[in-house]
């Protein structure tokens, strides 16, 4: 992959349900934005969601505690924008998925439309929203994702593609993108919601709420449409946590969570509490070790939607059951 041009006509849907939309009210969105330590970033970030076109936006943020001013720049925002909803400053939640569940417990969304998440540093195509909307409409389905244009300071672009065709059992493994392109109607919104209240303490160990989303989706028959085009500009710096998963850095990071046992945990901890964690296919190998690890290599095929990941899922799960060999 390499250098791509922005075209700005390639993200303008064709052959949708257009009059169906079109003669509604104007959709309200209800935007929830985890923030720590961005001030560097917001204002771009913000300025790109309030040019949304076609769109009534509010922005719900909650800030993780910060140390560079990020709380005080959203309390002098908020004095001059009445479209910033902010939460209780003065917790420390120590990781993104935290700051974003803490968002879906402690948010009213009854007076939205449909729901959606953001980052902090990243910058939005005008048109970001409303395409979200009209393929929604278009698919009938319950929740968007879809493929973002990753940039890096020095001006180089390339499109992360996320929008290959969902597998059968991809969600426990893996997000429908990143969870700053979804956009959920409110009646899945606050079904997400609900099982977070629930739920609260165990989805306190659950690493990536784009994640969580999306497996809650698929596993309880919401649908989820993967759209195929950039709906924005993805920032890469080192203050990413997770970040686009390009390059031989993020490769050795992977293994490094497969080999110590973090990723089938946060697999199964997800299955369980979506319901699955009976499933005859979650069992085949959450509890089962090294022939549970043999059992997802032999199975990669239905774990995730990339082929060339379908063949890595398959190539860790050995290596995690080889280093368990090893260290009998």
């Amino acid at each position: 992959m390499g250098r791509v041009n922005l075209d700005l006509d390639a993200l303008t849907p064709s052959n949708l349900k257009l009059d169906q939309f079109m003669s509604s009210c104007t959709p309200k969105i209800a935007i929830c934005l985890a923030a720590y330590n961005g001030k560097d970033w917001l204002a771009e970030q913000l300025d790109s969601i309030f040019a949304q076109e076609g769109v009534e936006v509010n922005i719900i943020v909650s800030v993780d505690q910060s140390a560079d001013g990020t709380e005080e720049w959203f309390n002098a925002r908020a004095k001059v924008e009445s479209r910033i909803t902010l939460l209780p400053h003065g917790y420390n939640f120590g990781c993104a998925a935290r700051n974003f569940f803490r968002i879906l417990r402690d948010a009213d969304l009854s007076s939205f439309d449909y729901v959606g998440f953001s980052d902090q540093d990243d910058i939005w195509f005008p048109n970001k929203l409303l395409r979200s909307i009209h393929v929604l409409l278009d698919a009938d389905a319950d929740a968007y994702s879809s493929n973002v244009l990753a940039f890096w300071p020095d001006g180089t672009k390339i499109l992360i593609k996320k929008s290959q065709s969902q597998a059968k059992w991809d969600f426990l493994f893996e997000a429908g993108g990143p969870g700053c392109t979804y956009l959920m109607r409110k009646t899945f919104a606050c079904a997400l919601q609900e099982v977070v209240r629930c739920r609260w303490g165990e989805v306190q160990n659950v690493g990536m709420h784009d994640w969580f989303a999306y497996a809650f989706a698929r596993a309880n028959n919401y649908k989820w449409v993967i759209d195929n085009a950039a709906s924005m500009l993805y920032r890469q710096h080192e203050s990413n946590e997770v970040g686009a998963n390009a390059g031989y850095q993020a490769f050795r990071f992977r293994i490094k969570q497969v080999l110590s046992g973090w990723w089938l945990g946060q697999a199964a901890l997800i299955a369980r509490l979506i319901g699955l964690g009976n499933s005859p296919f979650v069992l085949r190998w959450a509890s089962a070790g090294i022939f549970g690890d043999l059992y997802l290599a032999l199975h990669a095929r239905h774990c995730r939607r990339r082929l060339r990941d379908k063949f890595i899922f398959s190539f860790l799960c050995l290596i995690l059951a080889i280093n368990k060999i090893i260290r009998r």
